[in-house]
């Protein structure tokens, strides 16, 4: 058996463990999604399903039966068919899901409402993602109804239905060495890209090309797809915090900020770095680019283990804050204007996420209303910015319209944090280096 698929073996193990013996768990594939006309998305498997079967196909369903004789996991997929598989290539179907990914039982998905409420009868308790596919949550009070119809036969239906994501999210949280592996990997291609960001960039040239360069970064190192859409925002555009037109032309004596990140083997990177569009950083763009710069290298060192959550947040607030009245953008007493949220105008965000197979990735931030503590095995991002919005008529002009964002993907070991996205350069006379040498070559 492949290494992967020996971990996915592992998670299921423990995950029908969690689910115990008289339940069952039930989870849906994504499903494919119409673009226009005839064309429709790439497809891209729910996380939770993935990370359970390593199963890459739509129109599916797992159910995990605990202590079912004929075997604990059944698969519902498409059946093999000749006449698609010339059209759009072949899928594993029955024998395929046995062989290549250890199912014990697969059922054609045609016949789902004729096997799955059989599976349900007598079971106590029912998992599954509440709430996030509502078409396949009411086939399953559908099923259950059927189940419950056949009461004076003696036969039960389950009496609870629980959501299945506080056990799944738990284990998501925690990630491998494999998973730590997949997402060094993906940090390592989206550093080689943001790195030939910053050697292409140029005034007069669009964001889209410098979008472009990235992309092909991606895809040309086995990078088949973004991790989210990328934020490639000139001058003020990087004062919307979610800007992706990326279709202005880059003006000398700006600012670029990046926000980007590939997806490698289903795990994601998120990067962001901000730096000069004709390589040099003015005055003020130098001082808030390296207060920016100070808050992450301090929320980073509150990345350990037995940290809360929140330290790392409340690090770069005191740092920002104190800059912002050093600059004359916040007057007034740091812990007093830090309590009263002061500086929002200027940092409206958190300073970080969970990263993992999603670029904002599951896990709880609190356990019973308290921020829960650093682990081993957590990632998280750390990316404290500054937006000084071009309307902001409270302060000096001279630093209006100038957005800085820097992101890192941090993992928090045994004995601290290792940065997995240290290679992109973020200190100022790194990046102007950079610059330098790839505009005289």
């Amino acid at each position: 058996m492949l290494k992967e698929q020996k971990e996915f073996a592992r998670r299921r193990k423990q995950f029908i463990r969690m689910v115990g013996n008289g339940n069952i768990a039930v989870l849906a594939s994504s499903s494919i999604m119409q673009r226009n006309s005839d064309v429709d998305f790439p497809f891209r498997q729910n996380s939770d399903f993935f990370y359970l079967s390593g199963f890459d196909e739509p129109e599916a369903v797992i159910v995990f039966v605990p202590g079912r004789e004929q075997g604990e996991y059944v698969l519902f997929c498409r059946e093999f068919d000749e006449k698609t598989a010339l059209w759009v290539g072949a899928s594993a179907g029955l024998e395929g899901a046995v062989k290549d990914y250890a199912v014990d039982d697969a059922f054609p998905i045609d016949d789902i409402d004729d096997i799955l409420p059989g599976l349900l009868e007598d079971k106590s308790r029912l998992y599954f993602p509440m709430g996030t596919q509502l078409e396949f949550d009411q086939q399953l009070m559908d099923w259950s109804q059927k189940v419950r119809g056949r009461s004076r036969a003696g036969v039960c239906a389950p009496a609870e239905f629980i959501s299945s994501d506080h056990l799944l999210h738990e284990m998501r949280l925690i990630k491998s060495v494999n998973e730590i592996k997949q997402m060094k990997k993906a940090a390592k291609i989206s550093v080689k890209a943001h790195k030939i960001a910053m050697q292409r960039t140029r005034p007069n040239v669009f964001e889209y090309q410098i979008d472009a360069e990235m992309k092909h970064c991606f895809m040309s190192n086995g990078a088949q797809s973004e991790a989210y859409p990328s934020i490639v925002a000139g001058g003020e555009n990087g004062c919307i915090l979610h800007y992706t037109d990326n279709n202005s032309k880059l003006n000398d004596g700006d600012l670029l900020l990046i926000d980007a990140g590939c997806e490698w083997q289903k795990y994601a990177s998120d990067i962001t770095r901000t730096f000069p569009i004709n390589g040099v950083f003015s005055g003020e763009q130098r001082a808030l680019y390296q207060l920016v710069l100070d808050a992450q290298y301090a929320a980073i060192k509150q990345v350990k283990p037995g940290n809360h959550w929140n330290d790392p947040h409340e690090a770069a607030v005191k740092v920002l804050t104190k800059g912002l009245v050093k600059f004359g953008l916040l007057k007034g007493h740091v812990p007093t204007l830090i309590k009263n949220e002061a500086y929002k105008p200027y940092y409206m965000h958190r300073t970080g996420h969970w990263l993992g197979m999603d670029v904002h990735d599951v896990g709880d931030y609190k356990i019973n209303k308290q921020w829960r503590l650093l682990e081993p095995g957590m990632v998280l991002t750390i990316e404290p910015g500054l937006y000084i919005q071009p309307n902001a008529t409270e302060v000096d002009k001279k630093w209006r319209g100038i957005g800085v964002r820097i992101e890192d993907d941090v993992l928090v070991t045994k004995k601290g944090h290792e940065v997995l996205t240290q290679g992109a350069p973020k200190e100022i006379n790194d990046i102007e280096e950079l610059m330098e040498a790839a505009r005289v070559a």
